[in-house]
């Protein structure tokens, strides 16, 4: 499985089938949106024939010249302006607006995908990447989508009506002419191939610095206690450099590209200006003629030189799609099997048998034939060395990652066999490492169950304890928590935490240290409403501080080997083992 994050690279044509599903909903768009390009065009390719019929007859006809002709042609160009202006404001405006509902589209899917990624993904990629690919990485769709069936379809009219046109006035000219396009395409595909690279590459690093300047950023607590700002300066000049150099890299490709086009604009122009004029020496093109093909080969010039200058773009907005690909294409680890069933009311028997699992990327073991039976409405309590996997144990049963060998039932039914989201409904968890979404204190606690009353949120903060000091904020239950709760002691937030479970209600409690970050008296209040929820449902506490898990039904010691030791605290304080040995530490501690 690809548990890691995907750098597979990708051919253009594969990009261009997953993209092309994107404009299914807006096709009537697109349509109208190339019928307008093709009007345009048609406006542009007339003003040269209009050119040319004035010319040729003011030189060969003048009297037929009235000025009632030339206000007839004035009137029609007149109407082939406003045909343009209406359908280039239809493009710019309507055109682009699709191209952004294309990038909002991308981005939603790239965010589901990413809500059904395991653990083991955000384990080994960076979150800076993470958000350059659903940000940054697809601004440059909006552009690509729009602009790249309509630039296309526009060179493709002009270059064959143009042909045609061209042809038609001096087929000999046209055919030297047209015999530098090809030698011109071949040169700007190799330099355009190593400009994609190199946008590949610059999008690679622009996470890589906000990976960097996140880091730095989340952890200034920890920089400015040990003094290392120049430290982290210096290793964010290093990614800034290498930024910098790739960056550097890509501009040359980018020179190259404009200059070599440029030239071969002016080899065009040196083609039909000596091969024109000799032409015309030798009268096998009229003036006027020649002033008309002169107009059809710059319209011809712009046209090449907008598809060349539009190829930039054009591999910005390969690179975004690359990186979103590379995003969907992750393995989704963990999903819901065929027939899953809704898991509805279960009374909390819990079994683990013959359990075998190692993390998929480093591929430590963790268990080996682990058993375990926990019975409804039981309080288990799990202690042991860390490293022992009491953590892993408890994120098993909601699935963060599947075993390897064995099965975990839930009332006796195989947990794959529920869906997940029903799943994890029944289990509320309340993790050692507290987390708080930027916002208020209520919204932080209301996140724990869809449409909860206000007053079902102050009765879950008073069972947590939390009521009192929630109520002596600035603004109470409306005040602001910082990123990542930064404006609360950790008491304060894992008592919001805490909260959130009252909230949920849930059959299955997980606590993993739960009351690790309180002081005395939090962790007593806490404890007292814990030990209220927990009456009738079935509760797995880890838990270093034994004085938390003395009042257990049963504490399991969990070490490497596996479970080693089993029973009340009373019965474990007796066999003068393991647990026994870590009680006597923890009191010499004191």
């Amino acid at each position: 499985m690809n548990t890691q994050e995907n750098t597979r690279t990708y051919k253009s044509g594969e990009l261009l089938r997953r993209f092309l599903p994107y404009y299914k909903k807006y096709l009537p768009i697109v349509l109208i949106d190339l019928l307008c390009a093709a009007l345009t065009t048609v406006c542009e390719l007339v003003l040269p024939m209009i050119i040319r019929f004035i010319t040729n007859t003011g030189m060969n006809d003048l009297a037929s010249l009235t000025v009632a002709v030339i206000l007839r042609l004035g009137a029609l160009y007149l109407v082939l302006r406003i045909v343009d202006t209406i359908a280039n404001f239809y493009m710019a405006y309507t055109g682009h607006v699709m191209g952004t509902r294309i990038e909002t589209d991308m981005r939603r899917d790239a965010y589901a995908h990413l809500q059904k990624l395991s653990d083991t993904y955000y384990n080994n990629t960076k979150v800076g990447q993470i958000m350059g690919r659903i940000t940054n990485d697809l601004f440059d769709v909006t552009e690509f989508s729009h602009h790249c069936p309509e630039e296309f379809f526009i060179a493709g009219i002009k270059a064959v009506i143009s042909f045609i046109i061209l042809g038609r006035i001096s087929l000999g000219l046209t055919f030297i002419l047209f015999s530098v396009v090809p030698v011109m395409a071949v040169t700007c595909i190799i330099i355009n191939l190593r400009m994609r690279e190199a946008f590949r590459r610059q999008r690679v690093q622009i996470g890589e610095l906000n990976a960097r300047i996140e880091d730095s950023l989340l952890g200034q607590k920890v920089v400015k206690a040990f003094t290392n700002e120049e430290k982290e300066k210096e290793k964010f000049e290093q990614d800034n450099q290498n930024f910098y150099q790739i960056k550097k890299e890509t501009y040359r490709f980018m020179a190259a590209f404009q200059t070599t086009t440029r030239a071969f604009d002016g080899l065009m122009y040196l083609v039909l200006l000596t091969a024109g004029g000799i032409f015309m020496v030798y009268g096998k093109i009229a003036p006027g003629d020649l002033v008309a093909y002169v107009m059809y080969v710059t319209t011809l010039i712009a046209t090449i030189r907008r598809i060349i200058e539009f190829a930039e773009q054009f591999q910005r907005g390969m690179t975004g799609i690359e990186r979103f690909v590379q995003i969907m294409d992750s393995d989704i680890e963990i999903f819901d099997e065929p027939g899953a069933i809704e898991c509805e009311h279960p009374q909390g028997n819990i079994s683990f048998h013959n359990v075998s699992f190692e993390y998929p990327d480093d591929h430590n073991v963790v268990f080996r034939n682990l058993n375990l039976e926990i019975r409804a409405g039981e309080k288990v309590a799990i202690v042991g060395p860390s490293g022992g996997g009491k953590t892993t144990l408890c994120n098993l049963l909601p699935r963060f990652y599947d075993i390897d060998k064995g099965e975990i039932c839930l009332d006796g039914k195989n947990i794959h066999h529920y869906t997940i989201k029903s799943l994890r409904q029944n289990i509320g968890m309340v993790q050692q490492d507290v987390y708080l979404f930027s916002g208020t204190v209520y919204e932080n606690i209301a996140y724990g169950r869809e449409n909860a009353t206000r007053d079902e949120v102050i009765e879950a903060a008073k069972r947590a304890g939390a009521h009192d000091f929630i109520t002596a904020l600035k603004d109470g239950y409306d005040t602001y928590v910082g990123e990542r709760g930064v404006k609360l002691s950790g008491g304060q937030k894992q008592r919001i935490s805490i909260a959130r479970v009252f909230l949920k209600n849930p059959p299955i409690l997980i606590m993993d240290e739960a009351t690790s970050a309180l002081d005395n008296e939090s962790e007593f209040q806490v404890a007292r409403s814990l030990e209220a929820l927990a009456k009738g449902r079935t509760t797995i506490t880890i838990a270093h501080r034994l004085s938390s898990i003395r009042g257990s039904d049963r504490i399991l010691v969990l070490t490497e080997e596996g479970i080693v030791e089993e029973g009340t605290h009373e019965s474990l304080l007796a066999q003068s083992g393991i647990y026994h040995h870590f009680y006597v530490t923890a009191n010499e501690l004191k």
